[in-house]
């Protein structure tokens, strides 16, 4: 007879992390993987990527025009879009390590033999299908850590429905968010290894891995970092190998990231958005002062452990405070007002949890829900562990906080929600696992079968998507991939001037500035040699304020905006959504002037065929 303990849990639970007795290639960790990896990448393919090899996301678009002019010979410390925005250029703040990456696929497939277009559809092609299959490694890792063999199946399982569903790791994805949800599982599988071995010396490496290459991790990476000091403190002794080398690795790679992607130039510049010596200080500090109290200091005894931890934490809340106080706030907290209304609050993957809901409810579930179940999995399991294995708690303690975390960044921004629901798979993976041993081993209990059948399916985002669609749409509107997909992957609409083909007699006039619709700046960029006025990145903002002023402004006032810029083309685009929005705004300015046909005497139409711009020479003064 099966035991069973107040949780309702088996008592072979205690034993599902050792994987002892299993043999044969589908308990094998590789065999497993090739399998579902083979299914998924298929499964993308039959799906087909698209008419254009670039993903609809600006931020795949801006990725592509970097890599481009990283390939032209623009050097490694020179991150300035020298075709954005006002004269000088705009300063991006994107990780030069992934431009490295995928400039080498497009250089590799070059060497083949390939031409630029082709050897560029194909780097975009398995760029994210590379990330796809590192985040089914990742998930069956902490899977196989957490639970055994038939875990690591339920992981790899919900992760290969997590990357079909989502357009982050179809081809063309080629921002970075797919990279950083890889660089967080692997993160978490990491600090969930209960052995011992190199396992927190690979996480203090992936931490500031994930550091150098976007802010957007950063509260996760330090509650990472929080969690490992909470386990020293505990533990002392028994824990200060692997504390000690999470603090020594943390400190050496954020070491050796920072001086290798930052300019000696900029060495005592602070930016809040990108890895920058304000950052860089914290993590140093932080990791090597981590390294030293458990290289000295374990043997003070638990009280005396947290007094030395609240001591650093004073340590780097005080360098924090000194070399980087404006990065206590939000990277957007001094965007112009004007950006903010007419801009952010229209950006989809931006927008906080009461938003999210407003503008889409059906897609909220998908979005919060798992994270939520898993967080309240994770307390509850770790309720349910006590006094039985104290590693268990400790795991799920660990995953509840980094879910906390991610869901915490979600309900500020959307976007944050890709983490929450990654990270969700690890918990929720081992509560299947254990639901389905004791739904075995009780056929005859119809509650075990139906919990085990209800949990599965609250464990997949888009069943939720699924449902709130169906509730919002109907049935027969639901059934389509594409909306499922579309829902799922948050980001700005299509307005119908960033195809190439709205590009073909704008690439035909000489090389000059352009104003047009953010929303269009990083296609003209990419499909001309012309230099825009405004792309949607919180660093130009001097452009894009000038491009809005342009649009509202009278047409005798536009005109010194223009000469101002030096703008010589005006791409105007009826179709787009913040255009329309400054002419309902201002009935007497220049874009509602363009709407209604009534031209100015300084600007010169160009006769085309109908495409989504409608285009106008500026006349010198």
């Amino acid at each position: 007879m099966t035991k069973t303990t107040r949780g309702g849990m088996t008592e072979a639970r205690k034993h599902a992390g050792t994987g002892t007795g299993q043999s044969g290639p589908w308990q094998q960790f590789f065999p497993s993987l090739m399998a579902y990896a083979v299914v998924v990448v298929a499964a993308i393919a039959v799906m087909g990527s698209g008419a254009d090899y670039v993903g609809p996301d600006n931020d795949d678009v801006m990725r592509l025009v970097e890599v481009r002019d990283f390939l032209a010979g623009q050097g490694w410390f020179d991150l300035k879009q020298y075709r954005l925005g006002l004269d000088g250029g705009t300063l991006m703040h994107w990780s030069r390590l992934v431009d490295l990456a995928i400039a080498g696929l497009v250089r590799l497939f070059q060497i083949a033999g390939e031409t630029q277009e082709r050897a560029e559809a194909l780097a975009l092609a398995v760029w994210p299908l590379l990330m796809a299959v590192l985040f089914m490694v990742a998930a069956g890792l902490g899977g196989r850590r957490l639970g055994g063999a038939a875990t690591m199946h339920i992981a790899f399982g919900l992760a290969a429905l997590s990357v079909f569903t989502s357009l982050k790791f179809h081809p063309g994805a080629i921002d970075h968010h797919n990279i950083q949800m890889v660089v967080m599982m692997f993160l978490t599988a990491s600090l969930v290894e209960r052995r011992e071995g190199p396992s927190h010396a690979i996480a203090g490496c992936l931490a500031a891995l994930a550091m150098a290459i976007g802010a957007e991790t950063l509260p996760l990476v330090a509650v990472a970092c929080a969690c490992v000091a909470v386990q020293w403190a505990v533990h002392g002794t028994a824990f200060s190998r692997k504390a000690g080398q999470f603090g020594l690795s943390l400190a050496i790679s954020i070491s050796l990231f920072f001086f290798a992607t930052v300019p000696p130039s900029t060495y005592r510049v602070v930016t809040c958005d990108n890895l920058s010596l304000g950052f860089y200080a914290l993590a140093a500090v932080g990791g090597g002062g981590l390294f030293l109290l458990a290289r000295f200091g374990e043997r003070a005894g638990v009280f005396g452990r947290v007094l030395l931890l609240g001591l650093l934490a004073l340590i780097v809340l005080g360098t924090a405070m000194l070399i980087a106080p404006d990065c206590l706030a939000s990277p957007l907290a001094g965007l112009d007002p004007m950006l903010q209304e007419l801009w952010l609050s229209k950006v989809s993957e931006a927008q906080p949890v009461l938003s999210q809901i407003r503008l889409a409810p059906e897609a909220a579930g998908g979005f919060y829900a798992v994270g939520l179940f898993a967080i309240a999995v994770c307390i509850f399991r770790a309720l349910d562990f006590r006094g039985e294995d104290a590693a268990r708690v400790e795991q799920h303690m660990l995953l509840g906080a980094l879910l906390v975390a991610a869901l915490a960044v979600a309900l500020i921004q959307v976007r944050g929600a890709y983490f929450s629901n990654a990270l969700a798979i690890l918990p929720l993976s081992l509560l299947i696992n254990d639901l389905r041993r004791m739904s075995h081993a009780e056929p005859e209990n119809m509650n075990a079968g139906f919990a085990y059948i209800v949990t599965v399916l609250a464990s997949v985002p888009v069943v939720w998507f699924f449902a709130g669609i169906v509730g919002a749409r109907g049935l027969e509107a639901s059934l389509s991939m594409n909306a499922l997909t579309q829902a799922a992957t948050p980001m700005q609409a299509e307005n119908g001037c960033r195809s190439e083909a709205d590009m073909a007699l704008l690439k035909r006039l000489p090389a000059r500035t352009v104003a047009a619709p953010s929303d269009s700046g990083a296609a003209i960029l990419r499909f001309t040699h012309h230099r825009v006025l405004s792309a949607p990145y919180h660093r130009n903002q001097a452009g894009m304020l000038t491009e809005l002023h342009i649009g509202l402004a009278t047409p005798a006032e536009a005109k010194a905006f223009l000469d101002g810029a030096n703008v010589a083309i005006i791409a105007f685009c009826p179709a787009d959504p913040q255009t329309r929005d400054l002419i309902r705004l201002k009935p007497d300015g220049l874009y509602a002037h363009l709407a209604r046909g009534d031209l100015p005497d300084y600007l010169r139409p160009v006769a085309a065929a109908m495409t989504g711009f409608q285009l106008y020479v500026v006349r010198p003064r």
